[in-house]
């Protein structure tokens, strides 16, 4: 292992690791669900909603202090891959809470001859859809977070790919409220806690805007 890798390990993955588990198994054992699948399917959606918030923040935050933007950073990246780990999984788990042994049934109707389109279109449907794709993207963008992806992509095709984060980030925050309002109709300190890990991000993205528009304006002209 690369002197690299070994302090990626020791300073970002473990940490981020025992940090994820350790809320997972707090927010598990807190749930009044009756049964495992809702607990771990709770349990690991708010992590990864955060790991993914933090990941948009990080790029602004570099920016507002100052600092010259950069391709890829070692910690961007892992906070992305462990948002990837924690995500894919809570995708997974969620197929198996509401309709059990159908995982079809959330994303088409049951009945397909009471509907003209049998695709699912009512809020329980819209929830599911954009956490699908959220889920898709989260898997290209882990399984390609990797010097030899960047290598082999090159340094635009890689950060073309990479940028599809911002669309991962946006359908998770439409699944996570149509869940919260449309679906579990859950009480406001779950919907205040998703509009902070929202909001945070939005509003770093829009300073680091601003900021690198400012930086520019001098050579302009």
């Amino acid at each position: 292992m690369s002197p690299r890798m070994q302090c990626r390990l020791w300073r970002h993955h473990l940490p981020l690791a025992a940090l994820s588990a350790c809320s997972i198994w707090l927010l598990y054992i807190t749930r009044p669900y009756p049964d495992v699948i809702s607990r771990l399917s709770f349990a690991t959606a708010w992590p990864a909603l955060v790991l993914l918030a933090k990941t948009l923040m990080i790029g602004p935050w570099r920016t507002l202090r100052g600092k010259a933007p950069i391709l890829s950073s070692d910690l961007r990246r892992d906070i992305g891959i462990w948002a990837g780990i924690v995500g894919v999984a809570h995708a997974v788990i969620g197929q198996c809470v509401h309709l059990r042994g159908r995982p079809w049934l959330y994303y088409v109707y049951e009945k397909t001859q009471e509907h003209l389109v049998p695709i699912r279109h009512d809020m329980f449907g819209f929830s599911n859809f954009t956490g699908l794709f959220a889920a898709l993207i989260l898997l290209a963008l882990l399984a390609t977070s990797n010097d030899a992806s960047l290598r082999k992509m090159g340094q635009p095709g890689w950060k073309g790919l990479q940028r599809w984060n911002y669309a991962c980030c946006g359908l998770t925050a439409l699944h996570t409220f149509g869940y919260l309002v449309g679906v579990e109709s859950l009480k406001w300190p779950s919907i205040a806690a998703a509009c902070l890990c929202v909001a945070l991000s939005t509003l770093l993205q829009v300073l680091g805007w601003r900021q690198r528009l400012l930086q520019r304006a001098p050579h302009r002209g």
